[in-house]
This record gives structure tokens, sequence and C-alpha cells, in this order.
């Protein structure tokens, strides 16, 4: 038996959508199956993604749509920024698009007929996130960055929040922007042998539940940051990472290294722009492509 899909990026942050109504018992074994970048789905050369995106659209004004993201190893993650956006943009087709097999979908809707502003809310397990669909970008509220050692989660004893502090051998700040970030800024990306450095951080003793972790260099000219993220669950680099874009705008304004609270960020797949204001909650922005359809097999 195969289930329809569709697959999005968000700066390169790849996801296969899928309707939550569908007969799979065990999305977690769907997402290893289909996500592993060696024998995954294969889709315009690119092969797996960086998650499963189980969705469902309900009603409401504005609509309401409901998100669980599998990640390649199987479990969960409560909240992903750029999946989030790329969830705005299935609800846009899906509501755009009512009566219509799914290849006259996602055909039939062009990114041209998103100029009207729809809103959607979307519910996830770090709670309702709001997402605005524009005529290039999805803005999607990501909740207020926190610094609090029990809401990163911290290690049980600790009582103060974990600003340039040394893990691994690299000065480390940590905040939790709907999944738990670990932020470290350096000269050049590029220089930095991630996958040997952040291993030993991401499984610190620090973070008992595993942290992301972000490595990020300020960028000459516009005042932003150029960004690299080693993804938990993903257990490996990322094109792009939107929770842990909020987390290096956040900690740079904490740090004083921000020059204002809208910041762009760009990570290999593109650029970013987050907002975190004084009060209320940060917002995350950057454009969606749709890169195709197909079916899967259930394993």
């Amino acid at each position: 038996m195969a289930i329809t899909y569709e697959k999005y990026h968000g700066t390169g942050n790849d996801f296969i959508a899928v309707e939550a109504d569908a007969p799979v018992e065990d999305w977690g074994a769907f997402a290893v199956e289909h996500c592993d970048r060696e024998t995954g789905i294969d889709l315009g050369g690119r092969v797996g993604a960086d998650g499963v995106l189980v969705l469902s659209l309900e009603g409401g004004a504005p609509s309401r749509v409901r998100m669980r993201l599998y990640q390649p190893d199987g479990g969960t993650a409560a909240m992903c920024g750029n999946g989030a956006r790329c969830v705005a943009e299935w609800a846009t087709r899906r509501e755009r698009s009512e009566g219509l097999d799914l290849r006259e979908r996602t055909e039939s809707v062009s990114d041209a007929s998103r100029t009207d502003g729809r809103e959607f809310v979307i519910e996830t397990p770090a709670g309702d996130r709001h997402a605005r669909v524009g005529d290039e970008t999805i803005e999607i509220e990501m909740g207020v960055p926190s610094f609090a050692p029990d809401e990163i989660p911290l290690a049980r004893e600790r009582d103060e929040a974990l600003i340039r502090e040394e893990i691994g051998g690299w000065e480390v700040s940590a905040v939790n922007t709907g999944v738990p970030h670990a932020v470290t800024f350096v000269e050049d990306v590029s220089t930095v042998d991630l996958e040997l450095m952040a291993p030993p951080i991401r499984h610190a003793d620090v973070f008992p539940e595993g942290a992301n972790v972000n490595v990020a260099a300020p960028r000459r000219g516009d005042g932003g940051f150029d960004q690299r993220t080693f993804e938990r669950g993903v257990e490996g680099e990322t094109r792009s990472c939107g929770t842990g874009a909020v987390a290096i705008a956040a900690v740079a304004g904490r740090l004083g290294l921000a020059e204002d609270s809208r910041v762009r960020v760009s990570p290999p797949g593109g650029d970013l722009f987050v907002t975190v204001p004084d009060e209320g909650p940060a917002t995350l922005s950057g454009p969606v492509v749709l890169e195709g359809t197909g079916e899967l097999p259930i394993p």
C-alpha cells in the first residue's frame, strides 16, 4: 500500500508532508525509511528529508492546522520553524483548491496566488503558532525564546541561565526556541568541523534531553549572521534550521551582538529573517518551495 505526499523545503530544510488520516500505523518507522539520506525518498536528485510532517486541516477563522513532526531517527520534535512555514504553504494549497486531486492541486496553485495575506493557526506540541502567508515569504510566530534552565531544559541542579560557558572546548549559550538550542559564535562558520564539534555539546550532561548545536558568525555589512546547525534527531547538519536561526538571533540580542531586533540569519540554504522583540513572540520569515508530489510505500 502507498500514500500520497507533497515535499516542501524552506531554505533547504526539506519535509515530506502527508495527511494525518493516511493508514500508517507507525509514523516513526515511516520517517526512518523515507528520510534516510542514502536510501530514502528520491525527488529531483536529493535523497531523503529532514522530517515527515503529519498534518490535518481543521476549520475555524483563521483555519487551524494540526502538525506533528517525525524526525529521521523516528522520534518527534515539539516545534520546527521551517517545517511550520511549509505547513502554512501546504494549508494554503488545500484551501485554494478544495475538490481537486493532489496533482491538480499542486499544479494549479502558483506562488502568485498567495498574495491575499492568508493566516493560519498551527497546532504544535510546543503550543499554537500563527502563520501569515505573503506573496514571496511565509512568516511564523515562534513563541518567546526562553533562557530559563527548567524550560530549555538544563540539568536539574542548575538554577542559572547557561550563557557563555565552556562545553566541549567551545563557548556556548543555551536557549529554548520551541526546542533546546546551544549557540556558539565564531569568526567563520565554514572553518568549523561541525560533525566533530557538535556531538559532545549535543550530548553534554548539562542537556538532559539533548540540544541542537548552532555555530554563527557575524556578517560584514548587513548586521546579520551566517549559520550552520547540527540537528538533534537528524543527527547531522541540515541546510537550514528555523528554530536555530531564532536561537542565534535571541542569543545575539542577549549578548549585545545584534544591531537591531530584526536580524538576517543565513544558513547554507538561504536567508531567513528573525525578529526578537523586547516583549512578545519572536517571528521567522522566509521562502517556501514545493518540490513535488508522488506516492510512498508504507513500511
